[in-house]
């Protein structure tokens, strides 16, 4: 499809708005749009949002501001002048009661639109069905095939298994490290708390900004709407991310075990065999 047609199609942009100059500037630099949303990690469909000037129509306010101080930096526009522009705009379209048509990140009260619930719902299904085919392949007795005879690992399981019987409990895998959350985006809404509801610390986080969870949080978790921005390290050591998905999560485990189970987890790259192997 032509960047004519499809032209053709947007919304007509607001002369003079946030989402005008933004486009514009965006044109003089000589850069597409998903161009953009590379450099910047922000979804494409929300940049062509800023850009057809319905700033109501993001996530939240807090995403329309940070959204656009993002771009605005990119191309090389006042990033003061959008953030104060885009926040003139948006107190006018909600005075004529236009307000964001999805949740606010730190209003509980509000909730994901359907499509994102729906693909949140898929997701889980997949996943689940994954862990299950696993388990049932591999760990269950006498379900699928049996692994490759291993002579070292047969004796290290009977080892194992003599430990259990015997009533020891298996090593757990030692963590160690502070666990440190750094976000990778302008604007991004999160809260973290420990076991018993007590907020450890809660910001509108910038691009840089980062929290190291108290070495003595007991049962710390997080809550946030954008986890794809943000960053992992265990002792220093960058772990997977809590979701790579435009989603809400709330009270998800962060101690360093919980992060490097997951990073254990995490599915790895088969091994490249060597030459002359089958």
């Amino acid at each position: 499809m032509s960047d004519e047609h499809t032209e053709e199609q947007e919304p007509a942009v607001v002369a003079g708005g946030v989402g005008a100059r933004l486009r514009e500037a965006r044109e003089e630099a000589g850069l597409e749009l998903n161009e953009v949303a590379a450099k910047t990690r922000i979804p494409q469909r929300h940049l062509l949002t800023i850009e057809n000037g319905a700033l109501t129509d993001l996530p939240a306010r807090t995403y329309a501001v940070g959204f656009s101080r993002t771009y605005a930096r990119l191309v090389g526009l006042d990033e003061r002048e959008i953030v104060e522009q885009a926040r003139m705009e948006l107190a006018a379209e909600e005075d004529e009661g236009h307000t964001p048509a999805k949740f606010e990140p730190g209003d509980p009260a509000r909730v994901p639109g359907k499509g994102l619930a729906w693909f949140a719902l898929f997701a889980a299904i997949l996943l689940i069905g994954g862990i299950y085919a696993f388990y049932s392949s591999y760990l269950a007795p006498g379900m699928g095939p049996a692994p490759l005879d291993d002579p070292a690992a047969r004796m290290a399981q009977a080892e194992t298994d003599d430990a259990d019987e015997s009533g020891q409990a298996r090593t757990p895998t030692t963590a160690s490290g502070p666990v440190v959350f750094t976000s990778e985006m302008d604007g991004t809404w999160v809260k973290f708390y420990d076991a018993d509801g007590e907020r450890l610390y809660e910001a509108q986080m910038d691009e840089g900004d980062s929290f190291t969870v108290p070495a003595d949080a007991e049962g710390p978790q997080v809550w946030t709407g954008r986890p794809y921005a943000l960053a992992i390290t265990v002792g220093g050591r960058s772990v997977p991310k809590l979701s790579e998905v435009d989603e809400v999560i709330k009270d998800v485990p962060i101690t360093a075990e919980a992060l490097l189970a997951r990073a254990d987890a995490a599915p790895r790259a088969p091994a490249t065999p060597a030459p002359g192997e089958g």
